[in-house]
């Protein structure tokens, strides 16, 4: 295979004007990940987990919205934004068992709640009025071990 090094830099209105950087009108979903670290135990568990341990969870994080002027459908900046408000500022490097509403601190449990956490901030930033919507969340407890929640099933 042949690399050639690029010896110019696209250049707006020279090589390419505005109304273009806009391709299409459809909904397009971003995704983007995070971790957290936090303690928990579950009640009536009989099992490892029964005892105070801890986890570095992983949070991906999926979100639809309709391309703007620029081609942009929802801003991964955005999107760290909003987890760090709505959930590292109250989870990381705490015991969930204290922090989270009374529930078994499932994954399970977590997920829905993580959910209506970042659903509350798109509506506090005036984002779900834009379209953007939260499409998908994956909560990783383990590498290996995870729970979902999708749109659908919020309804």
């Amino acid at each position: 295979m042949n690399y050639k090094i690029p010896t110019d830099v696209q250049v707006l209105n020279r090589d390419i004007k505005r109304e273009q950087l806009k391709y299409h009108n459809k909904r397009v979903a971003v995704c983007k990940e995070f971790t957290f670290d936090a303690a928990h135990h579950l009640h009536c568990y009989e099992g490892k987990c029964k005892n105070l341990h801890g986890h570095t969870y992983k949070l991906v994080i999926t979100m639809s919205g309709f391309v703007n002027e620029i081609g942009i459908a929802v801003d991964f900046g955005e999107i760290k934004e909003i987890f760090k408000t709505a959930i590292d500022s109250k989870l990381d490097h705490r015991y969930l068992n204290e922090v989270l509403p009374p529930m078994n601190t499932t994954a399970e449990n977590m997920v829905v709640w993580i959910w209506e956490q970042i659903d509350i901030e798109l509506q506090k930033r005036g984002l779900s009025e834009q379209g953007h919507r939260l499409e998908e969340l994956k909560l990783f407890e383990t590498p290996t071990s995870f729970a979902i929640m999708k749109r659908e099933w919020m309804v």
